[in-house]
């Protein structure tokens, strides 16, 4: 990556209070408890679960709002990534 697209610039200083701190907020609401990672959107705070979980609700958030940086929810990890652009930002 030589240079970091406009979505990840403009959400560096971006953070939004989570919707939820025990877990993907639509995983929840369906009694369910089967994610593997969480990912937050920097615009709203939905913390939804990564690709690797069965629902995948980080990036259906994204489909559904077209808010396009989510952060890493997980402890010791900042990254973020920029799903218009397909860029990560350690």
């Amino acid at each position: 990556m030589s240079t970091t697209c406009a979505h990840l610039r403009e959400a560096t200083d971006r953070v939004p209070e989570p919707s939820r701190v025990d877990g993907c907020e639509d995983c929840l609401a369906a009694g369910e408890r089967a994610w593997a990672h969480l990912r937050m959107c920097t615009e709203c705070g939905h913390v939804g679960c990564c690709d690797s979980s069965p629902h995948r609700h980080a990036t259906a958030h994204f489909h559904q709002t077209s808010h396009p940086v989510v952060r890493s929810f997980e402890p010791g990890e900042s990254w973020t990534w920029c799903y218009v652009d397909e860029q990560l930002r350690p």
